[in-house]
């Protein structure tokens, strides 16, 4: 079961404060830069304050960051929400015992982690990143929360490409998804 969607008029704010780059990283590629929003005072409070208004008052114990976005966005939510912040991190990254997981991409594989030690087995967590397009990440993200004993509430985005299925994929897997907007196409 997903969060209630947000207000239009405040998904309309957020959306306009996030610029799109063409053809980025190839030609066909609209980039969703939320750089740009996270430079907008109004516009990133609210987006942290949607992110974190299903969770307010429910017990989360940590919030899981993907790198490198999800270090900002999970930060604040985490501030919000009196919880911990776990970073999910690119292999070799993590000074300390891992635990990863390697996950296929559409062209290779990539692997991820996190510090064995970054939770304990039962804690509720909410995972968070910029965007989710395909899912790959996120998926495998979920994964490893859930190897090393998380209970995953749930999955927040500020963007969704839906035309790349990654939402419906972690539907999939049980997971509730938050997105604040969507933008249609790559």
């Amino acid at each position: 079961m997903d969060s209630p969607p947000i207000d239009h008029s405040v998904a309309s704010e957020i959306k306009s404060a996030i610029r799109t780059i063409p053809d980025y990283p190839k030609p066909g590629i609209m980039f969703r830069d939320i750089t740009t929003l996270l430079g907008d005072t109004r516009a990133f409070r609210r987006t942290i304050d949607e992110l974190v208004y299903p969770y307010a008052g429910a017990k989360v114990d940590k919030i899981a960051g993907i790198e490198a976005r999800g270090f900002i966005v999970g930060g604040a939510m985490a501030h919000q929400l009196s919880a911990g912040f776990v970073p999910i991190r690119k292999k070799g990254k993590l000074p300390h015992r891992v635990v990863s997981i390697a996950y296929a991409l559409e062209y290779g594989s990539d692997e991820i982690e996190i510090h064995a030690d970054a939770l304990v087995a039962g804690e509720r967590v909410v995972l968070v990143d910029d965007l989710i397009a395909t899912g790959g990440t996120a998926t495998a993200a979920v994964e490893l929360l859930r190897r090393i004993g998380a209970e995953v509430v749930a999955c927040c985005f500020v963007v969704d490409l839906p035309d790349l299925g990654g939402a419906e994929r972690l539907r999939g897997m049980g997971v509730e998804v938050r997105s604040l907007v969507a933008f249609e196409g790559h």
